[in-house]
Formats: structure tokens, C-alpha cells, sequence
């Protein structure tokens, strides 16, 4: 069986973009990495927000448990890593003011 690279590369992205969950797909092509910065926090607020609105809509028995626990765990996992991130940059500053001159 022979087998291209590029079709496997087709294949492998194809089956990434039928599995992503919402707010864990591949930020759109940035300009710059300011760009890279802001769609990366509206990517991470929009998903906390998604989360806060199924727990209201579990709350008032509207939503099902399913897509709750999804919802906030997607949250969750994103709210990890936005302070896993900032903890990274801080560090990188401290060290840079670290150097000497």
C-alpha cells in the first residue's frame, strides 16, 4: 500500500477539525503575535463563558448534565492553562530582569 504524505496530512487535519471541541480548536492565521495574544484570550474567555452559561441552565433545569459537565470541564481545562501560561510569563520576565546588564 502506498501512502503520500500529503494525503495523510489531509487525513489527519480532516479528522482534527471533526473532533475539536468547542474552544480547543486552532486559533485562525494571526498577523502577528499581538493578534496571536487576543484571539487566544477571547478564545478563553468565550469558552468560560459557555461554561457559566450551561451551569445557569442546569441550574434552572433547563440544560442536560452531559453537556454541563462538558461545558465546565472544557472551562476548567482552559482556565488551567490561561494560568499556566501567565505563571510561564511572569517567570520569563522575572528572569529576564534577572540578567545582568
Amino acid at each position: 500500500m502506498n501512502v503520500s504524505f500529503a494525503n495523510a496530512a489531509a487525513a489527519y487535519a480532516s479528522a482534527a477539525r471533526k473532533s475539536t471541541a468547542p474552544g480547543l480548536e486552532a486559533p485562525g492565521k494571526a498577523e502577528g503575535f499581538q493578534d496571536l495574544v487576543k484571539q487566544a484570550a477571547q478564545s478563553t474567555i468565550d469558552s468560560l463563558k459557555q461554561g457559566e452559561a450551561a451551569t445557569l441552565q442546569a441550574a434552572a433545569g433547563k440544560a442536560d448534565i452531559a453537556q454541563v459537565v462538558t461545558a465546565v470541564s472544557n472551562a476548567e481545562v482552559t482556565l488551567q492553562t490561561a494560568v499556566a501560561v501567565r505563571d510561564r510569563v511572569i517567570q520569563a520576565y522575572l528572569d529576564i530582569m534577572r540578567m545582568p546588564i
